[in-house]
């Protein structure tokens, strides 16, 4: 788990492969002797390896990018018998568990977003920073950003744009990228990073004009918001009681969804109109903090990609686990809000 986030991948260059919030996240979490973990986006290792360094347990590490799994094979062996790795996404973390035969975890960690080596990777297509494929697919399968750009609606891009990236001029650019494309389809990152260029003003030290739309794009891709909801429910039907959830973000669309979910499984809050409290008889979690721990100013400054992350906890109650399957697509569903009309294309 390295550098693994959404917040902007233009910022310095390549960001070291450092885990973010590591001593915090290792502090919600408690590893003990004898446990076991799941973390839920390995990435390159690095909350994996401080839980191993912290305690003689034992850790499930998921990944959907099979280059990440690829690469940990060198701490199969370093921690031999202690870690296992499995390629899958973390809304299948039940039937990873299940695959090795455990019945319940003790802790969970989950590190949402892009990991810096996947932005670092120009030929990955997640970064306007390089020249590459139009791609963004985590798990290198399926639909990718290009396949998005050149096919959807000019009404369902700017809906994407919009929610996914808040991005104001949504409707303009996906106007632009429909009439663009009928002379030649998108195929780069420079290509869409071009366009999206020419339409949004930024000022010196603001970010890039492509950074929300790119954020969008890859969160569509990876149909992460709904990757996130499903994987909190399994999170609070794996955990045993007494267990830890621990959740690091890097944008407000993930850390509403986090929030609200811990929000109305502790009983503290109720929920959102777009996700509201059907039927809680007792809590799930319990919250020891009640807002989100943010990185202290040294750690933003040795990694810019801190400066966005918003880490919370929840410790799981012996409560039994709610059957509110329908609160999975309520959690990570858009506002119903149009987007917003854009001025004129530039």
């Amino acid at each position: 788990m390295s550098g693994r986030g959404g917040g902007n991948p233009a910022d310095g260059g390549p960001a070291p492969h450092v885990p973010v919030l590591l001593a915090e996240v290792l502090a919600a979490l408690k590893p003990q002797d004898g446990e076991t973990y799941l973390d839920g986006t390995f990435g390159a290792g690095g909350y994996a390896r401080g839980i191993l360094g912290t305690a003689d347990c034992k850790v499930i590490a998921l990944d959907r990018d099979p280059n990440a799994i690829r690469d940990g094979q060198a701490m199969l062996a370093e921690f031999a018998g202690r870690l296992t790795l499995i390629e899958k996404p973390f809304s299948g973390m039940e039937e990873a568990v299940a695959e090795v035969g455990i019945r319940g975890l003790d802790g969970i960690v989950l590190d949402i977003g892009v990991s810096s080596m996947q932005l670092d990777q120009a030929e990955r297509g997640f970064s306007f920073r390089f020249a590459g494929p139009l791609d963004m697919r985590m798990a290198q399968e399926g639909e990718s950003a290009a396949d998005l750009v050149n096919t959807r609606s000019e009404a369902e891009l700017a809906d994407i744009f919009y929610h996914y990236g808040e991005e104001r001029l949504a409707r303009v650019i996906a106007r632009a990228i429909v009439h663009d494309r009928k002379e030649k389809p998108f195929a780069t990152t420079r290509d869409l990073a071009d366009l999206i260029g020419r339409i949004v003003r930024s000022k010196p030290g603001d970010f890039h004009p492509a950074t929300r739309s790119f954020q969008a794009l890859r969160i569509a891709v990876n149909d992460e918001l709904n990757e996130l909801a499903s994987a909190l429910h399994a999170a609070e039907r794996l955990l045993k009681p007494g267990g830890r959830l621990v959740v690091v973000s890097f944008h407000s669309l993930e850390d509403r969804i986090v929030k609200v979910f811990l929000a109305a499984r502790s009983g503290r809050g109720g929920g959102s109109r777009h996700a509201p409290v059907q039927g809680v008889e007792a809590p799930t979690f319990r919250l020891e903090t009640r807002g989100a721990i943010t990185a202290t100013d040294e750690e933003c400054r040795a990694n810019p990609r801190a400066r966005s992350a918003k880490m919370r906890a929840g410790i799981r109650t012996d409560a039994p686990a709610l059957r509110v399957e329908a609160q999975v697509i309520e959690l990570a569903r858009l506002p119903e809000q149009p987007a917003r009309k854009g001025g004129r294309r530039r």
